[in-house]
C-alpha cells in the first residue's frame, strides 16, 4: 500500500471515529430528549458555517432546482435519514443500529438496477442476500420484539440509500447549494413543526452538545474529503465499517451495553457482503459504481455528503 493510501485510510479511520462520537452524543442526549429536537438544534447550529461555504459557490444562477422531482426526493429522504437515525440511535444499542445502518449500500445494489440502469451479477446478487440475512439475524423477528427504533433504523439505512441514488441521477446538474439548502429547509420545516408536538426545554450543557453534534458532522466531513484527495476511494470506503468497532467500545465502557452473539454474526455478514461488493466495484465490474462513492451511515443535514463539501471549498481557490 503507498503512502497516499496509508494516509488515506488514517484520515477516513479518524473520520468515521468522529462520526460515532457523533452519534454517541446523539444517543446521550436521546435519553433525556425528543430526537426530533436534538436533529431540529443541530441542524440549526450547523447552518452558520455551511452558510459561510453555500456563499462561495462558484456557480450561478436561482434556488430552484432543475431536477424538481429528483432534488425534492433526495431532500426528503435525508430529512427521514435524520430522523430515523436520530431515534434509533436514541433507544437502541449502537451496535444494532450501525448493523443496520450498514445495510444501506446493499439497497443501493438493488435499487440501482430499475433507477440507474445498472446490472448487477450473481456475485453480487448472492452479496445482497447474504447482508440481508445478516440484517434478519440481528433483528431476529419472532425471536425478539421489535419496536419504532428498528423501524426507524431501517428507514434510515433506506433513505441513504434512495438519496444516494437520486445524486447519481442528478449528476453535476444541480448546483451544490441546492443540494445542500433544500434539505436544510425541509428539516426546519418539518422538526421545527414537531417541537410544538414534544418539546423539552433544554439546558445550556445540553443546548451546547448540539452544537458539538454539527461540529463533528462538518469535521468529519472535511476528513473524509482529505481522506478522498490522498487514496482511492476503494480503500477510504471500507474504513466505514471501523465504526462498529467504535460501536462496541463506545457502547461497552459508556452505556453498559454487550454485544449478543446473534448480532456479531448478523453485522459479520453485513459487512462481509458491502466489503465484497466494493471489492467487484473495485475490479470494475460494475459501471457506476453506486455503493462505493456513497456513504454507508446516514446523510444528514448536519453530516452532509463530503462530496458536496469539496465542491464548495473549490469555490475558496
Amino acid at each position: 500500500m503507498t503512502a497516499g493510501n496509508v494516509k488515506g485510510a488514517l484520515l477516513a479511520l479518524l473520520s468515521m471515529g468522529l462520526y460515532a462520537t457523533h452519534d454517541v452524543i446523539i444517543k446521550h442526549l436521546g435519553a433525556t430528549y425528543p430526537a426530533l429536537q436534538i436533529l431540529f438544534f443541530s441542524a440549526l447550529f450547523s447552518f452558520p458555517p455551511l452558510a459561510i461555504l453555500l456563499l462561495r459557490d462558484p456557480t450561478h444562477g436561482t434556488l430552484l432546482p432543475r431536477n424538481p422531482f429528483w432534488v425534492g426526493l433526495r431532500s426528503l429522504c435525508i430529512v427521514a435519514s435524520g430522523i430515523g437515525g436520530f431515534y434509533a440511535f436514541s433507544v437502541l444499542p449502537l451496535a444494532q443500529v450501525y448493523s443496520m445502518l450498514f445495510a444501506a449500500p446493499l439497497i443501493v445494489t438493488v435499487l440501482s438496477v430499475p433507477l440507474l440502469g445498472e446490472k448487477v451479477g450473481l456475485h453480487r446478487w448472492l452479496a445482497v442476500c447474504a447482508g440481508l440475512c445478516g440484517v434478519l439475524i440481528v433483528l431476529r423477528p419472532g425471536v425478539m420484539p421489535l419496536g419504532l427504533g428498528h423501524l426507524a433504523a431501517l428507514m434510515g439505512a433506506s433513505t441513504t440509500a434512495l438519496a444516494a441514488i437520486a445524486v447519481r441521477k442528478l449528476g453535476r446538474s444541480e448546483r451544490t447549494v441546492i443540494l445542500l439548502l433544500w434539505p436544510m429547509i425541509g428539516n426546519f420545516v418539518l422538526t421545527g413543526a414537531a417541537l410544538g408536538l414534544a418539546y423539552r426545554p433544554m439546558e445550556l450543557g445540553a443546548l451546547a452538545l448540539t452544537g458539538v453534534i454539527a461540529v463533528l458532522g462538518l469535521v468529519a466531513g472535511f476528513l473524509l474529503i482529505l481522506a478522498y484527495q490522498a487514496s482511492e476511494a476503494a480503500n477510504v470506503a471500507p474504513m466505514q465499517y471501523s465504526q462498529m468497532l467504535w460501536a462496541v467500545a463506545y457502547g461497552w465502557f459508556l452505556f453498559g451495553e454487550r454485544p449478543d452473539g446473534p448480532t456479531v454474526l448478523g453485522a459479520g455478514l453485513i459487512m462481509a457482503s458491502g466489503l465484497y461488493i466494493l471489492m467487484r466495484e473495485r475490479l470494475g465490474v460494475s459501471r457506476l459504481r453506486p455503493a462505493t462513492r456513497a456513504r454507508f451511515g446516514s446523510e444528514t443535514v448536519t453530516a452532509p455528503r463530503w462530496s458536496l463539501l469539496q465542491r464548495l471549498l473549490r469555490g475558496w481557490g
